[in-house]
């Protein structure tokens, strides 16, 4: 199939790309690299032996659209948004604007031209919390930020979009913490300043970027008090991606998926095993709890076994290694040829 991938140079978009490429399918990005960089997709089609089309523009743009829709597209993966949880408090109107118009402007274009089948990247923040863990699909949903919100609303645009014509196939991918890298080091997150998650921070902290690791709260009921949540592999994400599209091609309606691996991992044992993986200290300071933060949260990902035939294989040391294996060879990201 010919897929069309918002979104596609960011870093769950292009690892998934690779994975897309690899199955056979055909690839077209709509991206306006705001927030990416364009080594990424030509590392793309470095580890893919394959090319890709690169269509250079906003998908909130009608125009963009039409000329990616001339290509003859089959189905749609919609990564494209603004992802940055403190930023959407700060800026909220700029995250409803750019994320809830983009959807419109992709849903539009879509019915237009008789294309039907769309992945959602949603995000386990439309949930309640605190909830009961682990979290499945049908627990209650709500949201603490503008970021979360605009997954909400999103997904809600869509379940009406069906409603409005059952000739369409959606699938709203609920990923909780993606982290790691691809196994070849070439591609991986490149958060712009700060990182907001985890590993990231871990990896930026062991090439000497960052001085130490703020652990925010020593102090919450879990077994050594810092907050459990659930990490996933981005390959067995982008995995996760391919088998929905497999999917999508069976049937209509609109299903939300859990992609987790169901296990809960606190930030001090992700410390110790990168610590394990790479032989490389972290250093740490304890800082009080940050407003919003829970105790735990991870995914029940059994629907998307049951029914995509899906399930997480990497192990918390794969993602430590594959995640330093591309930091130490990338220390400035994409900003600087890589140290091979």
């Amino acid at each position: 199939m010919r897929i069309l991938v918002t979104g596609g140079a960011g870093y769950i978009g292009t690892h998934t790309c690779v994975e897309l490429m690899a199955e056979g399918h055909q690839v077209v990005v709509v991206d306006h690299l705001g927030n990416s960089h364009p080594a990424a997709l030509d590392r793309v089609r470095e580890i893919s032996g394959k090319d890709l089309v690169l269509i250079l523009g906003d998908v909130r743009d009608r125009e963009v659209l039409k000329h990616a829709f001339s290509l003859g597209i089959d189905a749609v993966i919609h990564f494209a948004g603004l992802k940055a949880v403190g930023e959407s408090v700060a800026q909220p109107l700029m995250y409803y604007q750019n994320n809830l118009d983009s959807t419109l402007a992709l849903c539009e274009a879509m019915e237009a031209s008789g294309v039907r089948r769309m992945v959602f990247s949603s995000s386990a923040t439309v949930y309640r919390t605190p909830a009961q863990m682990p979290v499945d699909e049908d627990a209650p949903l709500w949201s603490t930020c503008p970021y979360g919100w605009t997954k909400f609303m999103n997904e809600q645009i869509l379940r009406d979009v069906y409603v409005s014509n059952p000739a369409w196939s959606i699938h709203l991918l609920r990923y909780f913490n993606p982290v790691g890298a691809h196994p070849s080091g070439r591609i991986g997150e490149d958060p712009n300043g700060i990182p907001n998650n985890l590993l990231p921070y871990i990896t930026q902290v062991a090439v000497g970027r960052l001085p130490y690791l703020n652990v925010y709260g020593n102090d919450y009921p879990t077994p050594d008090g810092t907050g459990i949540r659930d990490y996933i592999h981005v390959v067995d994400l982008a995995k996760g991606h391919c088998r929905s599209v497999d999917q999508l091609l069976s049937s209509t309606g609109v299903e939300a998926f859990n992609l987790g691996t169901g296990r809960g991992c606190s930030v001090l044992q992700m410390v110790a095993a990168f610590e394990s993986a790479t032989g490389i200290k972290v250093p740490y300071h304890i800082r009080p709890r940050r407003p919003g933060d829970v105790a735990e949260c991870y995914a029940d990902p059994s629907r998307a076994e049951s029914i995509l035939d899906w399930r997480a294989e990497k192990s918390l040391e794969d993602m430590c290694r594959d995640a330093w294996r591309w930091q130490s060879a990338n220390p400035a990201g994409y900003a600087l040829p890589a140290a091979f």
